[in-house]
């Protein structure tokens, strides 16, 4: 017997595989499901346990903490996540668990105890582990390398993401503000189980993407276990491991349990990193590792900003904002839900998302500077500008006792074209420098330092009760401006890194999938 290629044309709609829209449709509801939970969940731990829809009644600083945890657990769940899937379960079933798990976590959230909320956010971290990190992995698979519409592609799965989001921010953020808090929870589960229909009925356009690696693919790679014995033969980075681990422990003894347990974490995450980069047998691929590692950094810093929308600026929208409408709407009267306002993003990216991705393509096409470590350092400056309105708002409200929504809507508006710069390229530039055998795992390791970021968003929001909303607002833009102008003048030597992996990108109009056959000699 031998083993030969068979390429069998793939199926197309608009210009991109079916299979596309497949996932996109899925993350569509996953992502209703999450951000609708997410409009909710800080406004329902601040409101008072006296109301006729009475939350937890927690502090500001006690929310947002938990909120900062919560949202970087989500996103940190994504490195066992790829990893299970790398070694275990293929990208295709782990989201199919995900899925599943996700349903089970939404529901849960339905119930009203306390054992039943935290139940439930366990179990969304775990859901959102196995799923995100995967599904994104195998839209980078639908396209053939060199294809320039593969930022495109992402770009479609992103509005969908949005989509989902634009939609649960008005429905379960009305139904979770007005008819209760534990209805809108249980509204998201049900739009996740619609996620894992359309998953499951799109199987067939999904054939040949996500499925594990042969035995001998996956052995190709050391094995986890491996990487962290060579860890021992590794003098130097057996020593920054061990340095690690005791400001771990010092983090133990002077910031408690939980800030303990995640620098150990991270401890575990930056040694397996620097043993993955011992195994890469090339120049180019260590060098293309590199890159990607330092766009991490890119990452953390861009959502410790941004993730302000779903924690400091939606209680900013509650409690020092005039929502009054001069005329009275449906159900809703003549003020705006707090919760509204986290469509804003989604909304913007829906309108304008195929509008930048076009705009960058011309300009690769025309030769003119759009490499992804370019988009997305501009994305962080565009998105700190966003915040130079929440200052304004800030001074509004000092000086009139409220600040005007359009603040919060300019605010929004410059948040999402930062965002459509940035987070999608970052997705689709993940999938282009990660090694084959450690595909999943990378884009694990990307969404963990999405959660970072999240923590970071968390800390902060935390300070703004003693430093005062106009010193963090200010902060924010000024550290965000200066950091990427930093890395846009670092850009030819980080561009040389990458052995141009984006030079020849061009549009493949034939699109083929690749199946194994086994026939006879």
């Amino acid at each position: 017997m031998a083993t030969r290629d068979v390429r069998v044309k793939q199926k197309e709609l608009f210009g991109h595989p079916v299979g596309l829209y497949i996932l996109f449709f899925t993350e569509m509801w996953e992502r209703f499901s999450y951000y609708g939970m997410r409009a909710i969940l800080v406004l329902y731990l601040v409101s008072a346990t006296t109301e006729g829809n009475a939350g937890l009644g927690w502090t500001q600083a006690e929310a947002l903490a938990l909120y900062g945890w919560y949202t970087m657990l989500v996103y940190v769940a994504s490195i066992p996540g790829g990893i299970l899937a790398d070694k275990v379960f293929g990208q295709k079933r782990a989201v199919l668990i995900g899925g599943i798990i996700l349903v089970a976590g939404h529901g849960i959230l339905a119930v009203e105890q306390m054992w039943a909320f935290y139940t439930g956010l366990g179990l969304i971290i775990a859901g959102v582990g196995f799923l995100k990190p995967n599904i994104s992995t195998m839209v980078g698979g639908l396209y053939k390398e060199g294809d320039i519409r593969r930022d495109k592609g992402f770009t479609i799965f992103y509005i969908g993401i949005n989509l989902g989001a634009f939609l649960s921010s008005l429905i379960v953020g009305y139904v979770g503000e007005n008819i209760g808090w534990h209805y809108g929870f249980g509204l998201a589960g049900i739009a996740m189980a619609l996620g894992l229909i359309v998953y499951l009925v799109g199987q067939k356009h999904l054939t040949n993407v996500g499925n594990l690696l042969s035995k001998v693919e996956r052995d190709e790679g050391a094995s986890l276990g491996n990487l962290f014995q060579d860890l021992f033969k590794s003098p130097l980075q057996l020593t920054i491991s061990m340095i690690l681990l005791g400001a771990s422990l010092v983090g133990f003894y002077y910031m408690g349990i939980a800030y303990g347990l995640l620098f150990i974490f991270l401890t575990l995450v930056i040694s397996m990193m620097m043993m993955v980069y011992k195994d890469l047998t090339t120049k180019v691929m260590k060098d293309r590792y590199v890159v990607m590692l330092l766009s991490f950094i890119l990452v953390i810093v861009f959502w410790g900003a941004f993730e302000q929308a779903g924690g400091l600026m939606n209680i900013y929208a509650l409690d020092n904002t005039d929502r009054t409408l001069p005329f009275s709407l449906p159900l809703i009267g003549n003020e705006v839900p707090a919760s509204w306002f986290q469509s804003l993003n989604a909304m913007f990216i829906i309108i304008f998302g195929l509008v930048v991705a076009n705009f960058w393509a011309r300009r690769k096409l025309k030769n003119k500077e759009a490499s992804s470590i370019f988009k997305m350092a501009t994305g962080v400056i565009i998105m700190g500008m966003g915040f130079v309105f929440m200052v304004f708002a800030a001074l509004q409200f000092e000086s009139n006792g409220a600040s005007a929504m359009y603040w919060l809507v300019l605010a929004y508006l410059f948040h999402t074209i930062g965002e459509l710069c940035s987070s999608p390229v970052a997705l689709s530039f993940i999938t282009k420098l990660a090694p084959v055998r450690y595909a999943s795992l990378m884009m694990g390791v990307y969404f963990a330092a999405t959660g970072l970021g999240n923590k970071v968003a968390g800390i902060i929001g935390e300070f703004a009760s003693e430093a005062g909303d106009i010193a963090i607002f200010s902060g924010i833009t000024i550290f965000t401006v200066a950091f990427a102008t930093i890395v846009l003048i670092m850009l030819k030597p980080l561009k040389r890194l990458t052995h141009g992996v984006e030079d020849n990108e061009r549009e493949l109009q034939e699109q083929e999938e690749y199946e194994l056959a086994d026939v006879k000699n």
